[in-house]
């Protein structure tokens, strides 16, 4: 039974060996073949999808979103367009990430803002808006 051992594997895609293991539990990863002393034995496309996996969680996918692209990726029947529908649900996710994120500095900005740093913390108009207690250009601080 020719193959590479679950370490080659690992070092051909770049992961720790406990990821791929991971990977294979989470199904993301086809379950090897055994040798008789129980040795996973996988196939060289095994690295190929684990960089796949690996590619898109660094752009944001998540296992979820990796496993339905993988899926997509081995469905005769799939086409470019049920891939890039995939792909503009993640921008547009992204797209509100970042919006929230503005939104959340903006606030850390405005709070900034009204406290001078000085003087004990039972005065403190941050904590005081985080509580509810201070309104921020007429709007709750609290979410």
């Amino acid at each position: 039974m020719a193959g590479l051992t679950i370490g080659k594997v690992a070092k051909g895609a770049e992961l720790g060996i406990e990821t791929v293991r991971f990977y294979e539990r989470e199904g993301l990863l086809e379950p090897p073949e055994r040798t008789a002393s129980n040795y996973r034995i996988y196939s060289s496309q095994a690295i190929t999808r684990l960089r796949f996996i690996k590619r898109a969680k660094t752009l944001g996918f998540t296992l979820k979103e990796i496993k339905e692209l993988l899926s997509l990726r081995h469905n005769p029947s799939a086409s470019k367009s049920d891939v890039k529908v995939q792909v503009e649900a993640k921008i547009d996710a992204i797209k509100q990430k970042i919006s929230d994120l503005k939104n959340i500095q903006n606030t850390l900005e405005t709070l900034d803002e009204c406290c001078n740093g000085k003087g004990p913390t039972d005065d403190c108009p941050i904590l005081k808006a985080l509580e509810g207690v201070e309104r921020l250009n007429g709007e709750s601080v609290s979410r």
